[in-house]
């Protein structure tokens, strides 16, 4: 760890001591101390007390712009009038009935006429509406394989914790990567019907397909790799999957749990003009309340129908959940807002790229919709092996710089992104940009530093 990281996690004990305290309690009965893995990281996270707007305080009373807003689930931003205007109506109504209402037809329909499906069914995270997913896939092919890219994460069912974050020892040749549990409690069985290809190599995925003749029911994908800060798809790459998976008969799902709402109005498919077969759906469209959904052409969705296909779920479509979605998708998330929020990207993205060519950063700003991060390489990564070349401690530097100053400028951990929600202001990406004019000359003199320090290290 160098000097200046050091001094910046000094500073960040400083000013969050509530926090410490509140984390060390929490350790007695919480594993973690935390109610989600994500949330943990050393010395000990934020404990947040309120958010209103683009805006945060923790218990010890700091406030932060907040671009990490509940990784990236709120673009409504905190306490939207309109989600909190239609929530506060029906919690007068009652909250869940475990029958059907109007909302499931009123949000149903918002949600077909924006993305290129003609059904929809509801659940309530990413994990269970990708976990629906694949299962319709297998059932509407009557293939049990699924083809996945490394370093992709789809949720915390068994066919998506595979090569989620492999380490190097257990990688594989780059065409033909190894399918590597993430973790405990992943049965074989399940590793043996989840192929894993490489992000951006068209070759590795027509190789799987040669390996597996007739036997992947589908292909699911982020159409921008979120699981490493942000890497693009490459010119020609999502089109390529649609034509192998015409070719094969294999369905093409698209994980929009985060692009759905965040890359623009009509998700990665307008965005990228290519047309999957099945779309996956959550954090914001629920405006901060768990809402997930997916869905598919009506032949496919038929097999839930014809009941060759089981989902249900005691929560699907809460009514408190349903009304915040609905809200979100007529209020929030409109051309007037895509417009405003476009407005806000441009101006941050560009405002990082200036200031990193005056500081001497090796480093360049991947941005997309809503969505951007500091991406700290020379050059663009195009799949998750080139983002594990990434200096963590560099990156550590960069987050906890940015947070004792006042902005929380993406979730902790270097495979994540900044989002920028409907109620962040100029004046937010003012302090944003601001701030990281403060922190990049810190940055690049320690990344000059640790340069030189591995080249006497390599040379030794």
């Amino acid at each position: 760890m160098h000097d200046a990281l050091q001094k910046e996690i000094a500073t960040y004990e400083k000013w969050t001591p509530k926090s410490a305290a509140a984390h060390k309690r929490a350790l007695q009965r919480i594993p973690l101390g935390v109610a989600s893995n994500y949330r943990h990281y050393e010395p000990y996270p934020i404990f947040v007390k309120d958010g209103k707007a683009g805006r945060i305080h923790d218990v010890d009373g700091n406030e932060y712009v907040d671009h990490n807003l509940c990784f990236g689930a709120l673009m409504a931003g905190h306490c939207h009038p309109a989600v909190v205007k239609a929530v506060e109506q029906k919690l007068h109504e009652g909250t869940t009935f475990g029958m059907p209402h109007e909302q499931e037809w009123e949000l149903a329909e918002e949600i077909c006429a924006r993305y290129p499906i003609d059904m929809v069914r509801f659940g309530s995270s990413g994990t269970e509406v990708t976990m629906h997913a694949v299962r319709i896939a297998r059932a509407a092919t009557g293939r049990d394989k699924i083809l996945k890219f490394e370093g992709s994460y789809h949720g915390l069912h068994d066919a998506a914790l595979v090569s989620v974050k492999p380490k190097a020892e257990d990688w594989g040749d780059a065409d033909a990567p190894n399918s590597v549990p993430g973790g405990g409690g992943i049965p074989k069985a399940s590793l043996a019907n989840v192929v894993v290809a490489s992000f951006n190599n068209l070759a590795s995925v027509d190789r799987r397909f040669r390996e597996n003749p007739v036997q992947i029911a589908a292909i699911i994908l982020e159409p921008i790799l979120m699981n490493v800060g942000l890497c693009m798809p490459q010119p020609g790459f999502l089109q390529g999957l649609r034509d192998i998976c015409t070719k094969n008969g294999t369905l093409l799902i698209f994980d929009e749990v985060k692009t759905g709402a965040k890359l623009g109005w009509g998700g990665a498919s307008e965005f990228f003009g290519v047309k999957p077969d099945m779309i996956c759906l959550a954090k914001s469209i629920g405006g901060g309340l768990p809402l997930g959904a997916f869905g598919a052409s009506r032949a496919v969705m038929d097999l839930i129908s014809q009941h060759k296909v089981f989902h249900g779920g005691t929560y699907n479509t809460n009514r408190v959940a349903m009304a915040a979605g609905l809200a979100t998708f007529r209020e929030v998330l409109t051309r007037e807002s895509y417009a405003h929020v476009g407005t806000l990207s441009k101006k941050l993205t560009e405002g990082y790229r200036a200031i990193v060519k005056k500081s001497g950063l090796r480093a360049y700003v991947a941005s997309a919709g809503v969505n951007g991060a500091l991406m700290l390489y020379p050059e663009e990564i195009r799949n998750y092996r080139d983002w594990t070349k990434i200096d963590v401690d560099l990156w550590r530097h960069y987050w906890f710089g940015m947070v004792n100053r006042g902005v929380l400028a993406q979730p902790y951990w270097w495979d994540e992104q900044w989002t920028i929600s409907v109620q962040h202001t100029e004046a937010d990406i003012d302090k944003h940009l601001a701030v990281f004019e403060e922190v990049a000359p810190a940055l690049s003199k320690a990344q000059r530093e640790r340069g030189l320090a591995f080249v006497g290290a390599a040379g030794h």
